[in-house]
């Protein structure tokens, strides 16, 4: 089959966020072809350039998120019209909107107001594709005096009503940029109208085009999210006024409703990101929980070792780790609350004075750079250089390191440095982190944030977040105890075998794309030798793996998906049509 990739900022970029996943996928399903549309969100992810791709790979088309750039496009009166109409109605079901109103109104009028934002969606959908973008329009004054209009009109909530000027353009300029989509001219009948599936990456922004697919050509659309991009929203902008954090959040809310509503499936990485989709309006038919596929070979031989191989009989590790060091391994930022491991480990000192803590990461963005030296500060005060004796060379008991020199080449390196990982996030979402460290068989303390309680499942010890004493208390229990250790670890690498592996990932993808395709109709048209369309030429439940169609086979799509073909399929002349419509 022939699938459309959708992608916000990950695959095929370098730097894209989750499209190491979407890699694995693609080339584990050899079988099928994939079309890849991509919006990039910044200029230096496209100066980057692409990961390189498989030859199932036919095609990347791509689309700046960064960059409006200036359409010329002219509208006349009656599209300028159209244009207040539509976009007036979206901003009114933003302003009527409560934070979080869609989980507590009535049925009634939660069902009114998400129809009333998908006609106005579907109706500047349209006015884009017959006027040729939108771009201009969503960037005029016209539009923020529609969202003014909105904010100002009897019944909008009272965040909305307190919108000042520089908040109403704010809003203005962020709906902007998520409804760029609407401008692309991915939708034609040789573009998404040609695909038999579209996946979205991540929901929001990317699962847009999937939307429209849907609306236009009636291409059945699987959404997967690990994170919900609501919940990222009130994570990511916690002081913003209150107008634009509401207005914003009601957008996205109501867009991950439409997009539920309209998915075939939605695939949730973990039970957390599916209460949220059930919180959004996701219908829990249609919810199946995928967990992301990790690579278990480059942890292989650590796991494979455990504990017990890994250190000696004096207690060292070949990286000179001992049972007493604990490692930490993840990007450096402040969700991951290394103040708390510190101050825990001060605790862990005075129960186990020669306990160790190795933190391996680097800092992310200009935040995570202040962080780190922030953090690096924290230790050497609550920490002073020791010495073993009089003329040795005094050391901190904590140590900020990177992986890729020679002591830790790779993160499995060091998972192994240490007899305990630790995690101690205040907010997470799937932790792949924990992941990697129970393929290696470590045993684990983690914070119970995100998809953590779910991954671990017994295998490790969690303890309540922002709490150093309760990590503290768990660490030393298990510094104490290596056969406990060794019992966690080897359970949690078994674990993870069993549910995080590349190979599940694939194989539940590949059933889910054979299911949706099983339940919906092939909407194409096949020409007989006059050019006359040819009845029941393409039953829908006839598909068949591979190259075997006959070369001169062309098929038009009209209103719904078509097949990668080319060339007319003429009616067979030596057998009825009955049969040949088999």
């Amino acid at each position: 089959m022939r699938i459309g990739l959708l992608t916000e900022g990950g695959y095929p970029y370098v730097s894209g966020e989750a499209g190491l996943w979407c890699d694995r996928l693609v080339r584990g399903l050899g079988q099928h072809e994939f079309d890849v549309y991509a919006l990039s969100r910044s200029e230096c992810q496209d100066a980057e350039g692409w990961v390189p791709l498989p030859p199932q790979v036919s095609r990347v088309r791509t689309a700046p998120l960064w960059d409006a750039g200036d359409d010329g496009v002219v509208h006349g009166r009656r599209a300028r019209r159209r244009f207040a109409e539509y976009y007036g109605e979206l901003v009114a079901a933003l302003s009527t909107a409560a934070p979080g109103d869609s989980f507590g109104a009535s049925a009634e009028t939660s069902a009114l107001e998400a129809d009333r934002f998908a006609s106005a969606l579907y109706g500047l959908a349209e006015l884009a594709r017959d006027e040729g973008g939108l771009p201009g329009a969503l960037r005029s004054d016209t539009a923020v005096r529609a969202l003014e209009r909105a904010c100002r009109a009897p019944g909008a909530h009272r965040s909305a009503r307190e919108a000042r000027v520089p908040d109403l353009l704010t809003v203005a300029a962020r709906l902007e940029r998520a409804l760029r989509p609407l401008s692309l001219d991915w939708y034609e009948d040789d573009g998404l109208g040609a695909v038999d599936l579209c996946h979205a990456a991540s929901g929001g922004t990317a699962a847009l085009p999937g939307l429209l697919a849907r609306h236009f050509f009636d291409v059945p659309l699987l959404v997967t999210e690990y994170g919900v991009r609501l919940r990222t929203h009130y994570l990511t902008e916690p002081d913003s006024p209150p107008a634009i954090r509401s207005l914003l959040a009601a957008f996205h809310g109501r867009l991950a409703a439409e997009t539920y509503r309209r998915a075939a499936v939605i695939t949730p990485g973990n039970t957390h990101a599916r209460r949220w989709q059930e919180r959004c309006g996701a219908d829990r038919a249609k919810l199946r929980t995928v967990y992301p596929g990790m690579d278990a070979a480059p942890f292989a031989e650590a796991g494979e070792a455990g504990e017990a191989g890994q250190l000696g009989a004096a207690g060292e590790s070949p990286q000179g780790a001992g049972p007493r060091t604990l490692v930490w391994v993840g990007r450096v930022e402040p969700a991951k609350d290394l103040v708390s491991l510190l101050h825990a480990f001060a605790e862990i000192r005075k129960a186990e004075p020669g306990a160790r803590l190795r933190i391996v990461g680097t800092p992310g963005g200009p935040e995570g750079a202040a962080y780190h030296v922030h953090c690096k500060g924290l230790a050497a005060q609550l920490f002073p250089d020791e010495a073993d004796g009089p003329h040795a060379v005094g050391r901190n008991p904590v140590s900020f390191e990177e992986t890729g020199g020679p002591e830790l080449p790779s993160r499995a390196d060091a998972y192994a440095s240490g007899a305990l990982v630790v995690l101690s996030s205040v907010v997470e979402g799937f932790p792949a982190g924990l992941v990697e460290a129970m393929l290696c068989g470590r045993a684990t303390v983690s914070t119970d944030v995100g998809a953590v309680v779910e991954v671990i499942g017994g295998t490790g010890l969690v303890v309540p977040p922002r709490n150093p004493r309760a990590l503290a208390e768990a660490c030393v229990a298990l510094l104490r105890d290596p056969e406990r250790r060794e019992r966690l670890g080897a359970a949690a690498r078994a674990r993870a075998l069993e549910l995080f592996t590349v190979e599940q990932n694939v194989a539940a993808f590949h059933g889910i794309y054979l299911d949706i395709l099983s339940r919906t109709p092939v909407h194409r048209v096949v020409l007989d030798d006059t050019g006359e369309p040819l009845p029941f030429a393409v039953p829908a439940e006839a598909r068949v793996s591979g190259r075997w169609t006959d070369p001169p086979a062309r098929v038009v799509a009209r209103g719904g998906p078509g097949w990668a073909t080319d060339a007319p399929a003429r009616a067979p002349i030596s057998l009825p049509a009955t049969e040949g419509a088999r």
